[in-house]
């Protein structure tokens, strides 16, 4: 009878799960289904509304039919006591056909009120499914958050401990190392290099001793 009682049962039901399954965002999907809600409410309220206005204007209409059905009953009287069975007689007449229009307007005003008290409960039931909806929904988007971040956190860790990590960080080791060692062979070839031009010097300066000597003993000075 009324088609926004269904999008809330959906929702509240069993197939949520399988909806948030093959939703890319749980997040977006679960404000969606509170925007549905929150619409089904207003719409399930304003008919509730229009139908509460009905039940309170056959009430009225009846209590004017059986406002009226006492007004003929005393024009009756006063008719018959002035001497005027005629204008009695009218007067029940009239009576009569508002006291059935009184009797219909009474049963159709008892639907009408059966109908608008079962809206009203509907109506609270859903606001309270929206509230219960609310609080699961706020939960899911906590763990849908917090599964997110682990996901991220856990994704940066299996890359820092990846083979290709570990792949670049021996490759840039090797590097390293080759550097050290050539810097290590460039220091033993200046070592080796300033060992021999001590040699030389050593050797120069043993050549000029000797000369030195000699000069000496050419003079006489030895």
């Amino acid at each position: 009878m009324f088609k926004f009682f269904k999008r809330v049962k959906t929702v509240v039901g069993s197939e949520l799960n399988a909806l948030l399954d093959k939703a890319e965002d749980p997040v977006k999907m679960l404000d969606q289904f509170m925007r549905e809600m929150e619409a089904d409410i207003r719409e399930a309220e304003t008919a509730v509304a229009k139908q509460i206005a009905n039940e309170k204007m056959l009430n009225k209409k009846y209590l004017d039919a059986q406002s009226l059905v006492e007004k003929r009953q005393e024009q009756a009287v006063q008719a018959l006591e002035a001497g005027n069975e005629d204008l009695a007689r009218r007067a029940l007449e009239d009576k009569k056909t508002q006291a059935e229009q009184a009797d219909l307007l009474k049963e159709t005003h008892t639907r009408a009120k059966q109908d608008a008290d079962n809206l009203r409960t509907r109506l609270d039931e859903m606001k309270r499914e929206h509230q219960e909806m609310k609080l699961k929904k706020d939960t899911l988007k906590a763990r849908a958050e917090s599964a997110q971040v682990r996901k991220k956190m856990n994704h940066a860790m299996s890359s820092v401990g990846s083979d290709e990590s570990k792949a670049g960080f021996e490759r840039m080791e090797e590097k390293v190392m080759q550097f050290e060692a050539e810097a290590e062979t460039s220091e033993d070839i200046r070592s080796s290099n300033r060992s021999l031009d001590d040699e030389f010097e050593t050797l120069g300066k043993s050549g000029v001793d000797d000369e030195l000597a000699a000069l000496k003993k050419q003079l006489g000075k030895e």
